[in-house]
C-alpha cells in the first residue's frame, strides 16, 4: 500500500501495527527520555523507507494530537526539528562545492517548504546566503541576539550563513511548522490502537509531570519568576538569561538540587548532566567555587524578562518581594 492510499481507519489493520509501534517508540524516545534515538530502517528499498516514514511521521502526529498536552506536543515537535537539523548539518557538511546533487534537493527543501531561496556562495566554501527581506521573514531573527541582523555578516544585500547555521535556522520554522499541523489536525473518528496508546502515553506524563506549583505560598512571587513558571508549564524552551534567573533564585530560595532538577526536567530540551553542571555552576560548586547572585532588576529588563507590577514599586532585585507578604 502506499502513502496515497493511506487513511486512519487502516491504522486498526494489523499490517499497520509494526508502523503504529514505531511511532509510539518514537514518541517515548523524544518525550521521556529526552532522546534521538529513533532510526530509519534502511533495510528495505528507498520507496518503501519514504512510505513508511510518511506513515509514521502521520501516526505520531495523530497521537501527539489524541494526547492534547501542549507540554508534550512542543516537546515532540522540538525532537522531530532537532532530528532534522541533524540529518541536514550532516549532508551540508559531508558535501563539497562540486556535489551538486546533495545541494539541490537542500535547496529545494528549503524552497518548497519555508518559501525561501537558498544560494550557495561560490567565493567562500561551505557558505550560502540568503536576501535580507527573506532572512527578516524568520522570528529567529528578531527572538535571539545571535541572529539579530546587526551581529550577521551582510554584504550586497545577502545575509551570510555557513551550512550549521542555515539548518538551525530552519529548524525552528520547523517546530513552528509541527506544532501548527498538530493543532490543525481535526479527525472524526480515532482508530481504537490510537485511542489506547495515547491515553497510556497521557497518563504516564501527567503521573511524571503533575500540575505546576510555583513556590511561594504566603509570600509574593517576583512576576518575572511566575512567568518563567507559566512558560515551563506551557512546555516552552526558556532563554539562557531566564535559566539563570531562574537558577540563581531557586539557589537563593535554598531549593535542594533535586528540587531544582525537577523543575527544569520539564523544559523540552531537559540534558540532566548539562543541567545539573549549570546549577552547580550558579551554586559556587563548579568552576571558580564563585556563588552567582540574583540578577537586579535592570538587568532582567535588558533582558527582556521583566513583567513588571504594582508589587515591584520600589525593589531593584526580586530577591526583595520574597518576605513580602501577599494582602489574599
Amino acid at each position: 500500500m502506499t502513502k496515497n492510499e493511506f487513511k486512519i481507519e487502516d491504522l486498526d489493520n494489523s499490517e499497520f501495527y509494526h508502523l503504529v509501534e514505531k511511532a509510539k517508540r518514537k514518541i517515548e524516545d523524544y518525550v521521556f527520555e529526552g532522546k534521538l534515538a529513533y532510526q530509519i530502517d534502511y533495510n528495505k528499498t528507498h520507496e518503501i523507507i519514504v512510505q513508511e516514514e510518511v506513515i509514521i511521521f502521520l501516526i505520531s502526529l495523530l497521537l501527539i494530537k489524541s494526547i492534547s498536552i501542549d507540554s508534550v506536543t512542543k516537546k515532540f515537535a522540538l525532537f522531530e526539528s532537532m532530528r532534522f537539523e541533524r540529518y541536514l548539518i550532516s549532508d551540508l557538511d559531508n558535501s563539497n562545492q562540486d556535489d551538486k546533487t546533495v545541494k539541490l534537493i537542500l535547496y529545494k527543501i528549503f524552497e518548497d517548504l519555508f518559501q525561501t531561496k537558498v544560494d550557495l556562495e561560490v567565493d567562500i566554501f561551505n557558505f550560502y546566503k540568503i536576501k535580507i527581506s527573506d532572512y527578516l521573514d524568520h522570528p529567529i531573527a528578531f527572538q535571539e541576539r545571535e541572529w539579530n541582523l546587526v551581529n550577521r555578516t551582510v554584504d550586497k544585500g545577502y545575509v551570510y550563513l555557513d551550512g550549521s547555521e542555515i539548518v538551525r535556522l530552519f529548524r525552528n520554522e520547523l517546530y513552528l511548522l509541527i506544532i501548527d499541523r498538530i493543532k490543525k489536525m481535526n479527525p472524526e473518528v480515532l482508530p481504537d490502537m490510537i485511542i489506547s496508546i495515547s491515553d497510556s502515553l497521557k497518563s504516564r506524563w501527567e503521573k511524571m509531570y503533575p500540575p505546576l506549583r510555583a513556590p511561594g505560598h504566603q509570600d509574593i512571587l517576583p512576576p518575572c519568576i511566575q512567568h518563567i513558571y507559566n512558560q515551563i508549564d506551557k512546555g516552552e524552551n526558556l532563554s539562557h538569561p531566564a535559566r539563570v534567573l531562574l537558577g540563581t533564585f531557586l539557589i537563593y530560595t535554598n531549593k535542594s538540587m533535586e528540587e531544582m532538577i525537577d523543575l527544569f526536567k520539564r523544559l523540552p530540551d531537559y540534558n540532566e548532566q548539562i543541567t545539573r553542571y549549570q546549577l552547580e555552576h550558579l551554586a559556587g560548586k563548579r568552576g571558580n567555587t564563585k556563588q552567582y547572585f540574583v540578577p537586579s532588576c535592570e538587568k532582567i529588563k535588558l533582558n527582556n524578562l521583566c513583567f513588571e507590577t504594582v508589587v515591584c514599586k520600589g525593589i531593584s532585585n526580586p530577591t526583595q518581594l520574597i518576605y513580602r507578604k501577599s494582602s489574599k
